[in-house]
C-alpha cells in the first residue's frame, strides 16, 4: 500500500483537492453523456464506478473528517450506489497511511521523544488506517501494543471541511441541502470529540468497564502514560473484521455467538448506560474463531439525553404508537411533527411514522430473531428507497427529524446490518417494561 508524505492542513490546499474531484467528476459526466448518444440504454454503473473512485481518492488524501463521512456513507446501504458503497467502505480500515517521517514528528511534537525511545519496538509501518488516524504494532515490556496515531491537522479543520464539502454531497449524492443543515452541528460535535484522544481514552475505560460482565468481549486496556491528545495507546486485540471472519466459513453456532455479543454490548449501553459505541462499523470490532469479539476504538460516543429516550423508545410500546393522541405528542415532542401541520398532514406523516416504527422495531417484537432473514431487510430497504421518491417528503418545508436521534439511528443502522451480514439469529434482550407489554407487530 502506498504510503503519504503529508497531509494538507491548509484551508487553500484542502479546499482544493475538493475542486480537484468536483472536476474529475465533472468530466466522469461528461464521458459518461457522449458514451449515452451512441447508447441511449448505457447504465450508469461505470459512471459511479469513476466518480467513486476519484472522490475517494481526493478525500483518502484529505483524511479527517472527509474521510470520515465517506465511512458513515458506505454503511448505509439505501443512500447510495452500490459503487460508492463498496469503494467508501475502504475508509473503514484502508486508508492510505502516513509515512514513517510524519509519524515520528508527531511523537516528537506530543512526546518531545522519537517512537524507538518509549517503546521497546515499534513498527514504522502501520497495520491499519482509517478516517481519523492510523494503529501501530509496538512491543514494551513484553506486552504487544496498539498505538493509534492521528494525522495531521484533522482536528483544526473539521468544521472548514464539512462546509466545504456540503455542495459536492448536494450535488452528487442528491441529498436535502437543509437536512445537511439541520444535522450539521451534530455531526461537526462528534467529529470534533473522535479529534479528542484524551476524551476517547477516558471514555474506553468507562464504558469497557461497565461491559465488562458481558461474558465473551473482550476488551483492551489503555495506557495513560503513553496516550496524549493525539496518540492513544492500548494492548494489541488479536481478531479478524467482519468480511475476513465471514471468509474463514464460521459455523452458524459461532455466527449467533458473536451476533449476541453485538446485541447484548449494545442493549446495554443504550438501556443501562444511556450512551453508546455510536460508530458500529466493522473496523471496530476483532471477531474470532471461538465466538468472543474484540471491541475498539471508543471515539464516537453518543450522549443519550433522557427526554430524547424516553420518546424515542415510548414508540415500541403498541399501547402508545396506536394511541393517535398519544404517538401525536410524542412525534411533536421527537420533531416528526410540526405545530402548524394541518391535519391532513398529521394524518400523513402520523401513519408514515407508525409504518416506519412498526417495520425497523420489528426485531422488538419477538423473544428471538433472524437477521439472516433477507426478506425482511429487503422490504426496509425497498421502504428506504419509497421515501427518497415520496414527493411529500421532498417538498416538505420542515426537516421531520431529530438532532439527537441521528447517531441513535445510525447505531441501530450499523448493528442491524452487521448482524444481516453474519446471518446471525439473536435472543432480543431488552427492557423489562418492553416484557410487560404486548409489543409492536404482535398487536
Amino acid at each position: 500500500m502506498k504510503t503519504q508524505t503529508s497531509v494538507p492542513t491548509t484551508k487553500v490546499a484542502r479546499a482544493t483537492q475538493f475542486v480537484k474531484a468536483g472536476v474529475k467528476v465533472g468530466g466522469n459526466y461528461i464521458k459518461h453523456y457522449s458514451k449515452k448518444l451512441l447508447d441511449p440504454e448505457l447504465p450508469r454503473e461505470e459512471l459511479h464506478k469513476d466518480n467513486a473512485a476519484d472522490i475517494y481518492e481526493a478525500l483518502s488524501e484529505l483524511k479527517g473528517s472527509a474521510l470520515k463521512m465517506a465511512q458513515m456513507l458506505s454503511m448505509d446501504r439505501g443512500l447510495l450506489p452500490v459503487a460508492y458503497s463498496d469503494k467508501f467502505t475502504m475508509a473503514q480500515y484502508s486508508a492510505p497511511p502516513l509515512s514513517g517521517p510524519l509519524v515520528i514528528k508527531t511523537f516528537r511534537t506530543y512526546f518531545g521523544k522519537s517512537p524507538s525511545q518509549l517503546f521497546d519496538s515499534f513498527n514504522i509501518n502501520a497495520i491499519n488506517a482509517a478516517s481519523i488516524g492510523q494503529v501501530h504494532e509496538a512491543w514494551k515490556e513484553g506486552k504487544k501494543l496498539a498505538v493509534k496515531i492521528q494525522y495531521p491537522g484533522v482536528a483544526d479543520s473539521v468544521s472548514s471541511d464539512l462546509k466545504i464539502a456540503k455542495p459536492l454531497a448536494v450535488r452528487l449524492l442528491n441529498l436535502d441541502e437543509r437536512q445537511i443543515d439541520y444535522f450539521m452541528q451534530e455531526v461537526e460535535s462528534k467529529l470534533l470529540e473522535e479529534t479528542d484522544y484524551e476524551l476517547e481514552l477516558r471514555r474506553s475505560i468507562e464504558i469497557s468497564n461497565a461491559c465488562s460482565h458481558i461474558d465473551g468481549l473482550v476488551f483492551p486496556k489503555y495506557y495513560p502514560d503513553l496516550s496524549s491528545r493525539r496518540i492513544l495507546t492500548m494492548d494489541w486485540l488479536d481478531g479478524l473484521h467482519l468480511r475476513e471472519f465471514l471468509a474463514t466459513n464460521p459455523s452458524q453456532e459461532v455466527r449467533d455467538r458473536i451476533g449476541q455479543l453485538l446485541w447484548d454490548f449494545y442493549d446495554h449501553q443504550i438501556h443501562a448506560l444511556r450512551q453508546v459505541h455510536a460508530d458500529p462499523h466493522p473496523g471496530n470490532f476483532l471477531m474470532r474463531a471461538d465466538g468472543t469479539m474484540g471491541v475498539i476504538d471508543f471515539g464516537c460516543v453518543k450522549v443519550i439525553p433522557d427526554y430524547f429516550y424516553d420518546n424515542y423508545f415510548q414508540l415500541l410500546r403498541p399501547d402508545k404508537l396506536l394511541d393517535p393522541p398519544v404517538a401525536e405528542q410524542v412525534f411533536l415532542n421527537l420533531g416528526f411533527l410540526v405545530p402548524q401541520d394541518t391535519p391532513t398532514e398529521r394524518k400523513f406523516y402520523s401513519d408514515l411514522f407508525v409504518q416506519m416504527i412498526e417495520m425497523l422495531g420489528k426485531p422488538f417484537a419477538v423473544d428471538w430473531f433472524d437477521f439472516g432473514d433477507d426478506e425482511y431487510f429487503n422490504k426496509v430497504y425497498a421502504f428506504a428507497e419509497d421515501l427518497s421518491k415520496m414527493e411529500e417528503l421532498r417538498n416538505s418545508k420542515v426537516v421531520r427529524a431529530n438532532r439527537d436521534g441521528l447517531y441513535i439511528n445510525r447505531t441501530y443502522y450499523g448493528l442491524y446490518a452487521m448482524l444481516n451480514e453474519l446471518k446471525a439469529r439473536v435472543k432480543i434482550t431488552k427492557p423489562e417494561w418492553l416484557h410487560s407489554e404486548q409489543l409492536v407487530g404482535q398487536a
